[in-house]
């Protein structure tokens, strides 16, 4: 947590910005963007305590406080300074659970968080009943619950998530305005490496924004850092966060089960994470990667890691359009996905991999036929051991 925390700092106080604006849903990927915020608050907060003259000085004039002190502002509280630079918001919709609303609003209290909450259900209704009065004859989407199709389904989706990056925008530009203060705030992005590689996510929602310091880090070492949060800085409610199941909340509940992104996705996030990093440190294409990943999933079938291998290149070709226009991330991590100033891979991919795949399905099918036939031979191994015991 400390190096995007001293990247954010030092992009804040050369930016000119006054502040960050983040959207706090409660989930694990925005819970740890603000962790790394608190941190940022502490680290600054602590060289205010000991004194030190620039440091001081850099946050009373991003914090808008007298050079002086005279004002009483007391940057050396992680809370205050957090009350003057971070502003968040919980946007709800008829989708959204009150566990999440509740965690969002309890951590940015821990923290000290400016925070507000609303629910966007009116603009999504409003653009909805624009396009079923112009566009479709009155005809209404539906979500799958309600008899509608896929694509209605992830169309209703996407307006929520699109809505929340404009009002994101809106209250960066706004939030100092309405709390009587100058200057504008920078937007962050909560959208971790793993969703980026998957592409599940939204194109231009909000992990469109302008910085993303957890852009290369894997959900499994979010859920680590969550946990040092609350150990090192007694962001308790981290706690609560890192065991709930991730979700976006963007469809209706089907009075069954909720939904969960390891669901929609298809695969879990400790399957992307052996993908991503096989993908970047191993530079596997697909044929290496099933061979590699055979040896180490050996509680699955061949052809199971040929078919959740050719699952994952599927989908991050034809998702690759959204990798290049993610948000500007801090880059630490070795298994964190290139940099788009300099990836020079092509975005347009055969989705099918139709070699890649045939090889993968003849390699599954050889080596289980392989196992097959020394396991056969095992058994009549020890079937003539016994006959010859019984001999005896």
């Amino acid at each position: 947590a400390f190096g995007p925390a001293c990247w954010l700092w030092d992009y804040l106080r050369r930016s000119g910005a006054s502040g960050f604006f983040l959207a706090l849903s409660g989930g694990a990927d925005s819970s740890a963007v603000a962790c790394i915020i608190g941190t940022m608050c502490n680290l600054v907060s602590e060289a205010v305590r000991a004194g030190d003259a620039e440091v001081t000085a850099t946050a009373r004039r991003i914090a808008q406080a007298a050079p002086d002190g005279s004002d009483g502002f007391d940057l050396g509280d992680p809370r205050v300074l957090a009350n003057c630079l971070l502003h968040s918001c919980f946007m709800g919709s008829v989708n959204s659970s009150q566990d999440t609303r509740r965690r969002a609003a309890t951590l940015a209290d821990e923290i000290g968080i400016h925070h507000n909450a609303l629910e966007i259900d009116e603009i999504t209704s409003a653009i909805i009943s624009v396009f079923s009065r112009f566009v479709s004859g009155g005809r209404q989407p539906q979500f799958l619950v309600n008899k509608g199709t896929l694509g209605e389904d992830l169309a209703l989706q996407n307006i929520q998530a699109r809505c929340r990056m404009l009002l994101a925008y809106l209250l960066a530009q706004l939030l100092p305005w309405v709390r009587r203060r100058k200057g504008f705030l920078l937007v962050l992005s909560s959208a971790n490496v793993d969703e980026g590689l998957r592409g599940y996510m939204t194109k231009y929602d909000c992990s469109a924004a302008d910085l993303n310091p957890i852009g290369s880090i894997s959900k499994l070492d979010l859920k680590r850092l969550l946990k040092w949060g609350a150990a090192k800085y007694g962001y308790t409610s981290l706690l609560e966060v890192e065991g709930a199941p991730p979700t976006a909340e963007l469809r209706p509940d089907d009075g069954e089960k909720a939904q969960t992104d390891e669901e929609d996705m298809g695969m879990t996030y400790d399957e992307l994470g052996h993908f991503g990093r096989l993908r970047k440190l191993s530079r596997c294409g697909p044929v290496t990667m099933f061979r590699k990943l055979v040896d180490i999933w050996t509680h699955l079938s061949p052809t199971v890691v040929a078919q959740k291998v050719q699952r994952f290149f599927y989908f991050y070709s034809v998702n690759r359009h959204k990798m290049v226009t993610l948000t500007p991330s801090y880059h630490a991590e070795s298994y964190s996905p290139d940099d788009n100033r300099f990836d020079l891979r092509q975005f347009l991919y055969n989705v099918r991999w139709p070699r890649q795949n045939n090889v993968m399905n003849a390699l599954a099918k050889r080596i289980e036929t392989a196992r097959a036939r020394e396991g056969k031979g095992a058994a009549e191994d020890d079937e003539a051991r016994e006959a010859k015991r019984l001999k005896k």
